[in-house]
């Protein structure tokens, strides 16, 4: 099946935006519309763009995924400027504090280089480089916390919960992925929605290269490199199944509770 459900919201400031309202769960029911939307990064946002996300789309809260660096180097974004709306920094990296400290930018040094967390954390114990699913099981492993943080977010607030990160395409595929499948929908559905951030791939690494922030990070790097492809979703969901018995008792294990996820699928299911 090819999910339509999903639907794009087109913003000046911002270019993989949308809602996960109508994707099947396997009881026959829908994501409730204007409940949960994916995002990549929010600095750009325009006045209308916040208009349309606050005052006609009700989102009142914002699960931020990026880390410390990333905030720091960019800013908050002009959704952290209204009163009405709660703005969460839920990093999925090791941060200083944390487990360990992830790095930090140069004091006053507005020329110096800036180094993102995961380029000092690209290769496995074994030296080996870690493909996309691989990266993906360690946020699970590193910020469980920021994982179900985020998905208590969404369960409890009364509008709608934005989650995003930098290209909305990783951090927040898994941290949507999780949220979807605890309540119930159809993994068809999410492998499918997770790959439809390639049809903005492009758009996506438009932006993020005139940052100064992930420039140098992308500058060699092929835009089809990082095209989000279906079987890495396929494989994430297969191996979590095969260590933990599904997201579920992945969830369990981590402190998530029968009241939590009664909540989550009040807020997100018809």
């Amino acid at each position: 099946m090819r999910v339509t459900a999903a639907r794009w919201i087109e913003l000046d400031g911002a270019a993989n935006v949308r809602d996960l309202g109508g994707l099947p769960t396997v009881d026959g029911r829908e994501v409730r519309p204007g409940r949960l939307i994916r995002s990549d990064n929010l600095q750009g946002l325009s006045e209308r763009d916040v208009h349309l996300l606050v005052d006609e789309l009700g989102v009142r809260t914002v699960a931020d995924l990026r880390t410390s660096v990333e905030v720091s180097a960019e800013g908050p974004g002009p959704l952290a400027a209204r009163d009405d709306v709660a703005v969460e920094n839920l990093s999925l990296f090791p941060e200083a504090g944390e487990s360990t400290d992830a790095g930090a930018l140069a004091d006053g040094d507005d020329d110096a280089p800036i180094v993102l967390p995961w380029q000092t954390r690209e290769r496995s114990e074994d030296g080996k480089r870690r493909g996309a699913a691989g990266v993906y099981l360690s946020y699970l492993g590193d910020r469980s916390d920021s994982v179900l943080a985020t998905l208590r977010l969404i369960a409890h607030t009364p509008g709608a919960t934005i989650v995003h990160c930098a290209a909305g395409k990783d951090r927040t595929g898994v941290v949507v992925a999780i949220a979807l499948a605890e309540v119930g929908v159809e993994r068809t559905a999410i492998v499918e929605d997770y790959a439809l951030s390639a049809d903005r791939i492009e758009a996506i690494f438009a932006r993020l290269r005139a940052s100064r922030t992930y420039a140098d990070d992308l500058a060699n790097e092929p835009v089809d490199k990082h095209r989000p492809k279906a079987l890495t979703m396929q494989h994430l969901l297969e191996e979590i199944d095969d260590r933990y018995g599904g997201v579920g008792p992945w969830l369990r294990g981590h402190g998530w509770t029968a009241e939590d996820a009664a909540a989550l699928r009040r807020a997100l299911l018809d």
